[in-house]
Formats: structure tokens, sequence, C-alpha cells
């Protein structure tokens, strides 16, 4: 199962997925939620630690873990505390004066930003959409606002890597939906009234919502709230055709364990459900005494490199407790009552039902533990069974992977990805590396892909699929004539694509598309997929009148040097022809092909019989979804979302280029503010927030992605808030880190940054659109470290600075960082030259820090910001530190995002709205800044995040919808 976030209020698409809100939550879906320009948030302890230093005498204040943060708690979601008004630990009021706000800045409250802004944030969310199998019906997944900070104060276990909540026994800082409503989809496209799913406890909190494959049923999890905390989960069933929902077990002793795998349907009528053992007890004591010192030890002289993970297991007693959480029952439980017990409790982590549900691929983790990295990489045993229990073979038992290189595209081990064909009854397939996973080992094959029946006659080999020079990235299968497998290699950007016939020995394979994926240009598409009887997704072949060749549709997002413009095109997989039989409007809407509406019918799709689900959106007016049918192109709209921010209806907006000293082009999208005439009101403050990506190519590096007239998604953390406030915004403006041939980008990072920052400022300034000195800058994470490096080594640039849940010291980050794989001790310059810890004496600034105290992110631990702020004070840097309590790597509770807004608009209206003349402040540092820009180089933005953190989004092919 993938997910898929996409344009702001798009809906999932997920006959036989899980449903859950994009949370820590291991749910599978096919989620379109909200697109959200700017940075995002998710979940995320430790009070609020307030740290401003400036000129003046050093001054720390650390709030009360106690009673001081629960009376400003109290104080911060009052009646009066949202209108603005303040109390001893109230809310600033917008029109605060200077001495109330410093006086508030070194409180202990939370605070609210203005009501500009917080009216925004606080929208209603939409719900997100399903739709049922059969493409004639839609669930609406409701949705709650921002959670309370009390959510995610809750206790939790951090163990190998997973944070769990022990009393309801799920993930920790779960989402919900908080209703379920059905709507049938009428055939002029438009949509009956609601039917409401009854039945549902008041309150309850609903998660891993799916469809029976005869979309009759409907199964999910249900939590209510218990003495101030969430109960076990129960599964519970739905009759689509009544609305009404009830238990699926009898007893109400049985619940979901929810910790990695959740439920399966087995057919319309039999799930699969991982259970709490009833035979489990009471968790695990910490022994007061320890039974001796914790050894790690390395005798054998073992190459062992791992990044810097978190929540990992500690000791034996965190081991013990790990069992204790994640150890399941299986049970099959029937929608009649019955239920029956199958295997022994273990360490279930996924369970997936064959093509034709007779046989189970069931993969579980089992001990030795290991202490160095998280659960992903202990020992898996992964097996066939039938659906009704029976052991049938061992596939494999991979040993623990510690050991996996840091090198991109390195892999662990023997067997991985293994799945069931989705074209062919009980049919496995899988890839196994012939380097060792070690991608800097240099061999051919590099990837051998096997396929082998689940139960294999005595002695019958697995058959060899397909062998790979580069690496294996997946299979999309269609029937015995036609697959197409990927590979893909990160160092050189090269993807190919491979035409099979996997029931064909005598057919040889050969290569459809070889290309760089940096490319965006030259991007052909992906295939569309249909969905199965059996509910599996396979291509879609396209029958054309009195036309024998063999046609597949590929959904392509149409990169232009103008913006994108998204096509579908008919394209004949063995002569390589092409028709466009679908392209989005170019002047004033931004359109995609979302979805294949007719595949309900086994075989080859008639081309007049095609139905394709589309959106369509503008840069005022959000996303609405309609049906377009073939042959005279009909369109059905069947959405009619209402603007989630009426007040910012009117804003401007324009894809801007422009270009690098080094010759370099570059993009970003300029917002101005509604009714903005830079003829008439003149230069606006400017708010520039970024995130730095890597290249191999000045031409890639230069491509517009994107289109100027997307709708702009707005998150509840947005840089697009203080459009409200009257600012220009500059958005995703491109930072490429460029390294052509056998240069790594990273080797001058600081001058392809600086020189990138410094072309775009130029721009804006040049347009009239920004005052020169008050642009401030600010990011998220890497885009955080890139802020403090463009104040240390560009600070003619900017008037202050905003970052967030960065790294800033490299050091600590020795095995590699971001897209960077060598280490400390083969690249030491480049790991001090990159780290603007190393560089704090040249901050002079003003520097916002703002932290997640239970950041999670290997990259990111919250001691960098501890650090970078010491070392800031230590030089006297007018800085200032806030650590979130309870929040992780982005930001979720609702105290804690609006006094993220609060501090930052604060920030932004002392040190950016007011600075007049210093922003080249002294000769030294202007020196110092000239001297960075004399060394830049190019880039354009994009790029991958920290390792492992929140905004990974698998890159999926939209055909998978």
């Amino acid at each position: 199962m993938m997910r898929f976030h996409k344009a702001c209020h798009r809906f999932s698409l997920s006959p036989l997925c899980h449903l859950s809100p994009p949370s820590p939550s291991p749910a599978s879906s096919l989620l379109l939620l909200p697109k959200l320009s700017g940075f995002s948030t998710l979940s995320t302890r430790r009070c609020v630690r307030v740290r401003r230093f400036s000129e003046n005498p050093l001054t720390t204040v650390m709030a009360s873990r106690s009673a001081s943060r629960l009376r400003s708690l109290a104080s911060a979601c009052s009646g009066g505390a949202e209108d603005g008004g303040g109390t001893s630990n109230g809310s600033l009021s917008a029109s605060a004066t200077a001495t109330e706000d410093d006086e508030l800045a070194i409180g202990t409250g939370y605070r609210l930003p203005p009501p500009e802004i917080r009216d925004i944030v606080d929208a209603p969310p939409v719900p997100a959409l399903s739709f049922s199998p059969h493409r004639d019906k839609i669930l609406f997944l409701k949705r709650r606002a921002l959670p309370p900070l009390a959510d995610l104060a809750r206790p939790e276990e951090k163990l190998a890597g997973v944070r769990i909540d022990g009393y309801c026994n799920t993930r920790s800082r779960m989402s919900f939906y908080t209703g379920l409503g059905i709507h049938q989809l009428l055939p002029d496209g438009t949509l009956s009234p609601e039917k409401e799913i009854t039945g549902i406890p008041d309150g309850g909190k609903i998660n891993f919502v799916t469809w029976s494959n005869d979309g009759k049923h409907l199964a999910f999890s249900i939590r209510v709230d218990e003495n101030g905390n969430s109960s076990k989960p129960v599964v519970w069933v739905a009759d689509v055709e009544t609305g009404v929902a009830r238990p699926l077990f009898n007893s109400q002793d049985i619940f979901l364990n929810a910790i990695f795998e959740s439920f399966v349907w087995i057919d319309n009528s039999t799930l699969l459900v991982s259970t709490i053992p009833s035979s489990r007890g009471e968790p695990p004591k910490k022994p007061l005494v320890p039974s001796g010192p914790k050894t790690l030890s390395n005798e054998t002289k073992t190459v062992v490199q791992v990044r810097t993970f978190q929540d990992l297991l500690k000791d034996e007693y965190d081991a013990d407790l790990f069992d204790y959480y994640a150890s399941s029952q299986l049970v099959l439980a029937s929608l009649d009552g019955t239920v029956k017990e199958v295997g022994v409790p273990a360490v279930y982590t996924s369970l997936d039902p064959s093509t034709d549900h007779k046989y189970l691929l069931v993969s579980s983790l089992h001990r030795p533990y290991s202490f160095i990295v998280p659960c992903g990489r202990f020992p898996k045993k992964v097996e066939v069974w039938t659906t009704d229990g029976r052991f049938v073979r061992q596939l494999c038992d991979l040993p623990l992977a510690e050991d996996i290189p840091i090198a991109s595209n390195s892999v662990r081990k023997g067997m991985r990805s293994i799945n069931w064909r989705a074209d062919k009854p009980s049919t496995l397939y899988w890839a196994e590396t012939q380097d060792g996973g070690d991608a800097k080992m240099e061999v051919s094959p590099r990837d051998i892909v096997y396929m082998q029946s689940a139960e294999p006659l005595a002695g019958e080999e697995p058959e060899v699929l397909h062998k790979l020079d580069l690496r294996y990235g997946g299979i999309s299968w269609c029937d015995d004539t036609l697959a197409l497998v990927y590979e893909s290699w990160y160092k050189t950007r090269r993807t190919r694509t491979w035409v099979i016939s996997p029931g064909s020995n005598d057919v040889s394979p050969r290569i459809l598309f070889d290309r760089s994926s940096e490319d965006v240009y030259s991007d052909p598409g992906s295939t569309m997929l249909r969905r199965t009887d059996a509910g599996t997704y396979v291509i879609a072949k396209i029958k054309k009148e009195n036309d024998e060749g063999t046609y597949v549709l590929l959904n392509g997002s149409g990169a232009t040097p103008q913006g994108n413009v998204p096509f579908l095109d008919l394209f004949d997989i063995n002569t390589g022809n092409k028709e466009r039989i679908w392209e989005s409007d170019k002047e004033k809407y931004f359109e995609t092909v979302v979805a294949l509406m007719s595949d309900q019918k086994e075989g080859d799709l008639k081309m007049e019989e095609l139905k394709i689900l589309t959106s369509k959106e503008s840069k005022t007016e959000n996303t609405q979804y309609s049906l377009q049918l073939w042959p005279d192109r009909k369109v059905q709209q069947i959405t009619n979302f209402p603007h989630p921010y009426p007040q910012l209806a009117s804003l401007q907006k324009e894809m801007i280029r422009y270009q690098r000293k080094d010759g370099v082009q570059l993009t970003a999208t300029l917002y101005l503010p509604p009714g903005y005439d830079p003829s008439k009101d003149g230069p606006l403050p400017c708010l520039f927030w970024s995130y730095p990506g890597e290249f191999k190519s000045k031409d890639a590096a230069g491509q517009v992605r994107g289109s100027p007239n997307e709708f702009a998604g707005i998150g509840s953390t947005s840089a697009l808030l203080w459009l409200a406030r009257r600012f220009a915004i500059l958005s995703g403006p491109t930072i490429p880190i460029i390294g052509e041939g056998d240069e790594e980008a990273n080797d001058r990072y600081v001058e392809q940054l600086v020189a990138s920052a410094e072309a775009a400022v130029e721009e804006v300034v040049r347009r009239g659109v920004a005052d020169r000195s008050k642009i401030a800058v600010g990011g998220h994470s890497y885009g955080a470290f890139m802020t403090a490096n463009l104040l240390a080594h560009a600070p003619h640039l900017f008037a202050c600075g905003i970052a967030r849940s960065g790294a800033y010291n490299r050091t600590l980050t020795p095995f590699g960082f971001q897209n960077e794989d060598r280490t400390l001790w083969e690249a030491t310059n480049v790991y001090v030259e990159m780290s603007p810890f190393m560089s704090a004496n040249k901050i002079k600034k003003p520097i916002l820090l703002i932290h997640g105290e239970e950041d999670n992110n290997p990259g990111t631990l919250t001691m960098q910001s501890d650090r970078f702020f010491n070392a800031l004070k230590g030089h006297g840097a007018l800085c200032r530190l806030v650590v979130l309590p309870h929040e992780s790597h982005g930001y979720s509770a609702r105290e804690s995002i609006m006094h993220v807004l609060w501090e930052t608009d604060r920030w932004l209206q002392k040190y950016c709205v007011p600075n007049t003349s210093d922003a080249d402040t002294s000769p030294d540092q202007s020196k110092e800044g000239s001297d960075s820009a004399d060394k830049v180089s190019t880039g354009t933005g994009g790029g991958n995040p920290e390792f492992g953190e929140h905004e990974v989004h698998s890159k999926l092919r939209r055909s998978l919808l």
C-alpha cells in the first residue's frame, strides 16, 4: 500500500486500503489530502523553554515543569485568550506595546498570533474522501481541527524507533476521523444526500477505514475516551447499504493491536485481525537494580556505520517492553460472529493476502534485537500461510541488519520487496542483491528479480524474471505478455524502465525509457493502473477500434519552461508512438488526471468507454473534481468545496524566473497580498522561505517545476500566512547545490547557497515588491540549516532569520546527512564548512530557533538547537530559542502551532518590519558576505529532506491512484 499527498482538498481513492489521517500511525492509504505550501506539520516534551539573548545582559528563562505550565495552558485556551486579551499568562494582543511585547516574550505561557493569522489556521478542515471499489459511492471521512496539547502529553514508550501509547496499544500521537458519511455518485455526476454511518459511540476516534472488496461493508477501528485517555481500539464494521455500524467481535475483551499491522480483508465476509493476546498480562516492571553494565562490543572489527537514529532500545528491559506491546495474536473474524485464532503470538509487521485470497504473506520480527538500529532492521521472518492459518513454508529468515552501508542505494542482504503478482493467483516475486547490499561494490548484475508460486513443487527452483545493473525499484504488472520493471541509481540520477513478457522466456526484455530522473522535461509520464475484480491494480490496456496495437495510458506532469502542463497520452508500447488525448488548460487553470474510473470490467478497456477523474484549480480557485467521459469528453463536476480562506481569495501569485551568477536558471513563486499595487504601495517586507536540493547537472537544476496556476494551499505553519500581515512571500526559491561529474554537490555548498539567495533577493528588489532592508529568511529542517548558513555567510542579504527544527553541527551526524553519504572522516572539510555551528561567531543578525523537544528525526536532535543557541549566545548574537514541549520534528498541537506563529510574527514585526538601514550592518559583516558571495557557484532547489523526516513523500506514479 502506498500513500500519496496531493493538492488542497484532494481525496483518497482507496477501495481496499486502510484509511487514517496523515499521522505517525501505520495506516496505509491512498490519501489525497490538502497540499500545503510553505512547510508542513506533523505531530509531536519538556516545558516551554524560552531563551532570549541580546546585547543586553544575558537572560535565560526556563518555564516551570509543573504548575506554571498548567496555568498558562488554561489561559491560552480560555475565551479571553482567544480574543487576544491578556491575563498574567494570557495571549499577546496584536496591539501590544514594545514594552509589553518584551515582557510577554520572556513569559512562560502559550501565546496566540494576530486574528488574521489565527482565523486561517482555525478554519475547519475539509473531509478526506474515498471511492468505493465499484466507483459508485464516495466515503466522506470527517476530520477535526488541530489537536490539543493534552493529546501529545500522554505518556509514550520510545522503543526501537517506534513511539507507542501504552494505554491504548497503538502508535502514539495518532490522528483520527470523527465521523463517516456516504454519498451515492449519481449518473449525472452529482452526489446524493449524505448517509451518515450510525451507531458509532459519541466522541469515537476512527482509524484504519477499509472497504470490503465487494463494496458492501466498511471496517474500521474505534477508540473512546476513558478517564482522559483513549481506550484500546476495537474493530467495527458498517453495512454500506443501511449505514449501521457495530463491533466486529461479540466479546468486549478483544482489542486491536495497531503497533504494526491492523487488519486485512480475507474475503468479503472475513477479516484477519491483529489483536492483543488475551493472556498477555501486565507490562514488565523495570528492575530497580540493574543486572549488570550496558556493554557494546566490536571485537570482530566489523565495519558498522549508522545514521543518528533515535528512540532506540536502550537495554533488555526496553526489549521486553517492545515484545510486550508489539506482539499480537492473529484472529480470523467473520461478519457472522465466528472467531478463530491462527498462529502463535508474535511481532507481526505485515499481512498480505494473495490475489486469489487463498494464501497469506506473513512477516514478523524476532530476536536478537539491536540497540543501534530501529526495528526495521531487526531479524525478519517471511512465511506463506493459507488464509485459514495453515503454515505452508518459510521464504526467508533475514538476520539482523546493522551493517547496511550508508551510501545511497545500499540495501539489506537477502530477499527483499517480496510481494504477490497483481495479475496472477498465488504467485510471488522478489529481488535479491548481488552486491551484498553495498552500493559502492561494482558488479553486474546488481539485482536479480525472481518469481515463484506460493506452493512450489518439490525441487522447483525460483524463476529468474529479470536481471538489473542498477537498483531494483519495483514492477507494474499487466498480464503474461506485459510488465514494466523499474531500476535507478541515485549517484548518476539514471532511471530505466524495462518491458518484459513474464510468461514468455523467448521474448527478450527491452528498455522502454532510459533517462535522468532529474530531467523533468523528458519525463514521459507513468502508466495508469486499473483495479481488478480481486482488488489489485494492474496496467490498463486500451483497445482502439480497428487497431491491433497494444496501448497504455501515460499520465505525466508535463514539465515545461513555462511550468507544468499535465497530460494523458495514449502510448503504443511496441512502437513508441503517442497520441495526446487530454491536456491541462495552460492559461488560467491547473488540471491533473487523478484516477482511472472506468475499470470495473476485466480485460482491455475500450477507448470510447474511457472515464477519468480530474482535478481543476487556479491561483485563486481551490481544487474541485470532475469526471471526464469519452468519446465526447463530457465533464461532470462532482465537488464544490468552499474556499478555505476567503480573506486571501484574491492573493496575487506569479512564478518568476531569474539567473544565478554562474548562469544557472532559478525559479520561485512570488506571492503578494490581496489588493497590493507596487506603484502605489511601494516595496513590502518580504519573507524568503526555502529548502535546498542536490543536482548532478546545471541544466536539470535550472528546469521549472510546478505550475503558476496551482492553488495556494496554506498549512498551519505556512509562510503564506504572512500574506495576511501584508508581507511579500518568496516561496520555494530554488537553491540548487550542484555537483557535476566526479564533484560532490556539497563540496561547494556555501558558495552555491549564497549565490542562489543573492539572485533571489536581487530579483524581488528589482521588481520593486520587496524592501532590500526588510527581507527575512526562514526554513524548516534542512531549510533551517540553510537559514543559519545564510545568516553566517550572507548577512548583507537578510534582516533576520527563523530556523525551525534544524541541525547546525554536522559533526554530530558523522555518518552522513541529507544526501551526503561520505563520512565525517572522509570529507572533514565539507562537514566543518557546511556547519553554521562552526560559524556562530559570524552570525550578527537576529535569529529565532524553534525546535520540538521530542524531535525523533535522525538528523535533527533537539540538542542541535540547544548547542547552537549556546554557541550564538557565547558570541553575543541576538538570538532566541523556543523549545516546544511534547512536539516532534513537525508541530501538531494547537497550542504549539499558535505559539510558533506568535513567535514568528513577533520576530518579523520586531526585526524585519521596522528595519531601515542596518541590512548591511558593519563593514566587517559586509566583507564577510562579499567574500562568500565571490566564491558562489549555483543551484536550484527541490531536493530530498533530512534523512527520515516527515517531508519525505514517496514518489508515486499518478496511475497508482
